[in-house]
């Protein structure tokens, strides 16, 4: 199994797969190889039935959630697709097995009141302040994922366009627009990047746009922190994390007539499908709005 998983791995390297996607990836085949050292099976004898069994054992003895069960199916799958497009089995078993049905959520957003609370929460002067105001206009007014947002470098920042360049999901490239409130934020921070010295290129020489006091480029988790310290501020709000901003960032721009083409393309959606979950945010929007204004709601 160790060979195996080591050349599907230096493939998802050669291939840029996100760091997160890895991740997750190794803890799934590493679930997958210990179910099959109890099983004393081997990873050339996995068949459908394996695989089936391998599912009910992450449902009735890991307790796991459907889309848990359904995210380490689509690894196995890729894992034997992979295993036999390199010539190391001749079927994929995976393939034979469909994958839960997944409840449709709809994405948790904020309305603009609450949208701007959050991100006029940093208001000092001092480099942190400016940083963190500008990292949460960014969020907002972009609507980058935090993976893309802390991957920035100076030099993917365009004042004069009001444009931000992101490597997305597939090392897929688009540019971004930012409004003014996030220009403003972005000009002041980095007058205090440029001021502190901390603009310099980083092991991979790259210059990092948000780094850390010591000058270090900040990291999804530190973003994510972020977010969740400034939320306590704010009782009223309910739990906010950096894609609830991303998602608070589409559901507004539907909301006052933004066409779903245009938001799919600044999302970085491959499918028109994964942006229409918006248009029911919109709708139950819609919904409040007639309940609290009709006379006969």
């Amino acid at each position: 199994m160790d060979e195996h998983s080591d050349a599907f791995f230096k493939m998802l390297h050669s291939k840029s797969s996100s760091r997160h996607t890895i991740a997750n990836y190794r803890i799934d085949l590493k679930h997958f190889s210990e179910f099959l050292e109890t099983r004393k099976t081997l990873l050339l004898s996995v068949d459908h039935v394996t695989i089936r069994d391998f599912l009910t054992h992450l449902y009735t003895d890991r307790k796991l959630s459907k889309s848990s069960v359904s995210r380490k199916l689509a690894c196995l799958k890729t894992f034997f697709k992979f295993l036999v497009r390199d010539g190391r089995v001749k079927t994929n078993p995976a393939e034979l097995v469909s994958s839960p049905r997944l409840p449709k959520k709809l994405p948790s957003c904020l309305d603009e009141t609450e949208a701007a609370a959050i991100v006029e929460l940093p208001k000092g002067t001092d480099f942190k302040s400016l940083r963190d105001r500008a990292i949460l206009e960014l969020l907002y007014g972009s609507g980058l994922r935090v993976s893309e947002l802390v991957g920035c470098d100076v030099d993917h920042i365009d004042m004069d366009q009001q444009t931000v360049r992101v490597l997305g999901k597939g090392s897929k490239e688009r540019i971004v627009p930012f409004g003014s409130y996030a220009a403003d934020a972005l000009r002041a921070y980095m007058d205090a990047l440029r001021s502190a010295s901390r603009v310099g290129p980083d092991r991979d020489g790259a210059s990092p746009l948000f780094v850390s006091l010591r000058g270090q480029r900040l990291s999804a988790r530190d973003v994510q922190r972020l977010v969740a310290r400034l939320r306590l501020k704010l009782r009223s709000l309910r739990r906010v994390t950096p894609h609830t901003l991303r998602h608070s960032f589409a559901t507004h721009l539907l909301e006052r007539g933004a066409d779903l083409r245009s938001i799919q393309e600044m999302l970085g959606h491959e499918s028109l499908s994964t942006t229409e979950k918006y248009t029911h945010v919109g709708v139950q929007h819609l919904k409040r709005e007639y309940d609290k204004a009709h006379p006969k709601a």
